[in-house]
């Protein structure tokens, strides 16, 4: 069995699924015909009885083009097709021989619906300004757009844009597996849906994964506060911050949360427990409890001196740890000592610019490989996080998370997922299994809090989130 949804493919290693495709009997021809049919009923659904245009490139993504036109054709709607460039494979020239749709030039095509079957995954260069231009005018002259397998123009790996200026796509179909691009920036804000074809291709060699639902579970019935997990949150300056994320910690499944603080709390709501412990000795008491099943530390921390001393007492503990918002400001490479236990550090993007020139990473390449290369220094679990969001392991496991709404772009939301982390975290003991379940319920807490929300409803909807995963 495989599941085409739960991976996403480089296109090196969805170009590997085809051929062990191809060599277990399937033909390159029988591939695009479903790749392409598949397409043609999203598409017929999407616009029943719509006029459409296929703009068919010289590849395979070409010959999906002519698939879907004629499929089209035979259902009764109005095809035609605009050959941007002659096929040049076997199967997309057999695909073009056999499609009876009109062809027509680009500038005499207009209709309900344009596919663009340009070039898909298989563009590793800028898109020259000719076929940029015909993109575009093609595009004015459109109701509704869709793009199959990706947008043309779009970088497969890394999500780039390969040209000056793109449409906006209605609809992405992504072909046989998701391609990394469909969970990335620049890539994501091309298009409104995005939906799979899924062409038989079993699980790759060093597949990333997509965050999916994961499958929580009530508390067992002999289950008491410390057994569900114990988590400290180590605040600082800011009590609102850490309050947030032991909020969030809470209610995403932690049997007892502790915010330690500086200074005493005084408008603490009275289901939290908080403690203050300013100096290195009631801290490491606290922190050194045996129960703690995790910590966090970040949120509210501050960037003074007794900051820094926290953050290096919490690391020195070598508890399964949670590094987020002002420690990884105040982080250093020499408090990096060798750790038993698991840390997961959750960078923003300008956090994560910070650590890779903190621990000499060049910055260079697309999200993904920057956080694995910072994962492997680190020798932690990296949550990078954003609009698109990925996480990667020391040993350079990646996966990514899908789109989420875009009010999560408030102040305190990445304090929230701090805490949802940690509470993770304490209830697995797994890094891989805490980062990929904490983000999940963050993108559905999300969308259960609704529009328009701050981070303290977004906290109390993460409630839902786990109910939604039980």
């Amino acid at each position: 069995m495989h599941n085409a949804g739960a991976q996403v493919l480089s296109v090196a290693q969805m170009r590997s699924a085809e051929e062990r495709l191809i060599s277990g009997g399937s033909d390159v021809d029988a591939l695009m015909q479903r790749a392409g049919r598949g397409a043609a009923h999203l598409i017929r659904r999407m616009a029943p009885g719509a006029a459409i245009t296929v703009l068919c490139g010289p590849g395979n993504n070409g010959g999906d083009g002519y698939v879907i036109a004629r499929a089209l054709r035979e259902w009764g709607h109005r095809v035609a097709v605009v050959a941007a460039m002659e096929p040049g494979g076997d199967a997309a020239r057999r695909a073009a021989a056999e499609c009876d749709a009109p062809r027509l030039e680009p500038d005499a095509a207009k209709g309900d619906v344009l596919v663009d079957c340009l070039f898909g995954s298989g563009l590793n260069r800028r898109l020259s300004d000719e076929l940029q231009d015909m993109l575009i005018g093609l595009a004015s002259r459109h109701d509704r757009l869709v793009a199959v397998d990706l947008p043309s123009g779009i970088g497969a790996d890394d999500g780039a844009l390969l040209a000056d200026e793109l449409p906006r796509y209605d609809l992405c179909i992504a072909l046989g597996a998701w391609k990394r691009a469909h969970y990335l920036m620049p890539a994501m804000a091309h298009w409104g849906m995005v939906r799979l074809i899924d062409i038989g291709v079993e699980r790759a060699d060093g597949r990333a994964l997509l965050v999916e639902k994961p499958r929580l579970s009530a508390p067992a019935m002999d289950a008491h506060k410390y057994r569900r997990g114990l988590i400290d949150v180590v605040g600082g300056q800011m009590p609102g911050a850490g309050m947030l994320a032991a909020r969030a910690a809470g209610l995403a499944g932690a049997g007892y949360v502790k915010l330690l603080s500086q200074r005493r709390i005084v408008d603490a709501p009275a289901d939290l427990v908080t403690m203050k412990a300013p100096g290195d000795v009631s801290l490491g008491r606290e922190i050194g409890d045996e129960r703690v099943a995790a910590l966090l530390i970040g949120p509210g921390l501050g960037r003074d001196a007794d900051a820094r001393e926290r953050l290096g007492q919490v690391l020195s503990a070598d508890r399964p740890t949670v590094l987020d918002a002002d420690a990884l400001v105040m982080l250093r490479p020499a408090m990096m000592t060798r750790r038993a236990s698991p840390l997961i550090v959750t960078p923003h993007e300008g956090e994560l610019s910070g650590l890779e020139d903190l621990f000499g990473l060049s910055g260079e390449g697309s999200k993904p490989e920057r956080a694995l290369a910072l994962a492997a220094e680190m020798d932690a679990l990296v949550i990078a996080k954003g609009p698109d969001t990925v996480i990667a392991t020391p040993q350079g496991r990646l996966a990514f998370a899908p789109s989420a709404t875009s009010w999560l772009s408030v102040a305190g939301s990445g304090d929230v997922l701090a805490g949802i982390v940690a509470a993770r975290l304490g209830v697995t003991g797994q890094a891989w299994d805490a980062a990929m379940q904490a983000v999940w319920l963050h993108g559905e807490a999300a969308r259960h809090a609704g529009p328009a929300f701050t981070a303290a409803m977004l906290a109390q909807s993460v409630q839902d989130a786990v109910a939604a995963a039980l």
